[in-house]
């Protein structure tokens, strides 16, 4: 069903009219900006409930704000943040296009801090979903108790990196060696010949859809503090040593929530084979499977393809994250 029928088709490259932008501070005064629709509700009046949204690596809001909007048609409260370091909240490295973090942690704690404050202050049920790194990060949140989300959406979540032949333990080793041989916070592969400038063939590496993939684009042009490329070196490794917790014995299998992946054997960038294999280990975990249909970004895909996926989140939403209503929520 379209729940977004008979409504005003959704402009992907304007900030929409009942959506406010703002920065969060974190405990240690670091600025992280965010994205709110502040009020919502579905067609009786009450809340359906509220999203927190976090995006990958190198990711910006900007490029979901039509899924986001969506969700907030659906009656949904949503939120969505960058990462610190990244976007419009600043760098951690020694330049404004590397993406550096000096561990995984530093992320964790920021997620907690925020997930607290935003669950005070915005009505049930409460859901994170998550993209690619932000969706393992939030996996990561939820298996570590850092946040008690009701349910959790995971969009090509990294699990493990597509194309190695190795054990990720050698892998991981070889990280930790490049990080130490120079300087650790120093780009870990090659982006273009001119920085800031896309790489050619990009576009392949992440939706079928001309349109959407030149809105980031367009976003890009004109803020251009959400232009970030390579990973470094120590975000390579951290991330070896990040994924590697989570793939440890009874880490998943100890995940109450229900937990919906969704990816594609298509995906250059993150290993399906791990997404499937997490599925199998969480106790309450889905999966919906693409295949050459889609790329990486499966919510920034063509039509059919993120309409499947959309209508696949909030079928599972619907079932396992039901609307409050003023008698559940009652104490008598």
């Amino acid at each position: 069903m379209n729940r977004n029928a008979g409504q005003a088709q959704i402009d992907r490259r304007n900030i929409p009219a009942n959506a406010v932008e703002s920065q969060w501070k974190a405990p240690d005064g670091h600025a992280i900006r965010r994205i709110d629709w502040p009020e919502a509700a579905a067609e009786g009046g009450a809340p359906r409930g509220s999203i927190l949204f976090m995006p990958g690596r190198g990711d910006a809001y900007e490029k979901y704000l039509e899924t986001l909007e969506e969700w907030h048609r659906a009656g949904w409260r949503v939120t969505a943040a960058d990462w610190r370091g990244q976007a419009g909240s600043g760098r951690l490295g020694k330049d404004p296009v590397t993406g550096h973090v000096s561990d995984f942690s530093v992320w964790i704690d920021d997620i907690a801090d925020f997930w607290s404050e935003w669950k005070a202050a915005t009505p049930g049920p409460h859901v994170i979903a998550g993209h690619s790194m932000g969706g393992h990060l939030v996996l990561r949140a939820t298996a570590e108790h850092r946040i008690d989300p009701d349910a959790v959406v995971l969009s090509a979540p990294m699990l493990g990196f597509y194309g190695s032949h190795l054990p990720v333990s050698i892998m991981h080793r070889a990280a930790k060696i490049m990080a130490r041989l120079g300087d650790p916070a120093r780009p870990a592969w090659k982006w273009s010949e001119k920085p800031g400038e896309m790489p050619i063939g990009r576009i392949d590496l992440l939706t079928h859809d001309k349109d959407r993939y030149e809105d980031e684009l367009w976003w890009r042009d004109r803020r251009s503090e959400l232009v970030m490329g390579p990973g470094s070196w120590r975000w390579v490794e951290r991330s070896y040593a990040s994924m590697r917790g989570l793939d440890r014995a009874g880490v998943l299998e100890a995940v109450a929530q229900p937990v919906l992946l969704i990816g594609t054997a298509n995906d250059k960038l993150i290993d399906m084979r791990a997404i499937e294999r997490a599925a199998g280990r969480l106790p309450h975990g889905e999966l919906v499977s693409f295949g050459k249909e889609a790329h990486h970004e499966i919510l920034r895909e063509v039509d059919a393809v993120r309409g499947r996926a959309t209508a696949a989140i909030l079928e599972f939403l619907d079932r396992v994250a039901p609307q409050e209503t003023p008698q559940a929520a009652s104490t008598d």
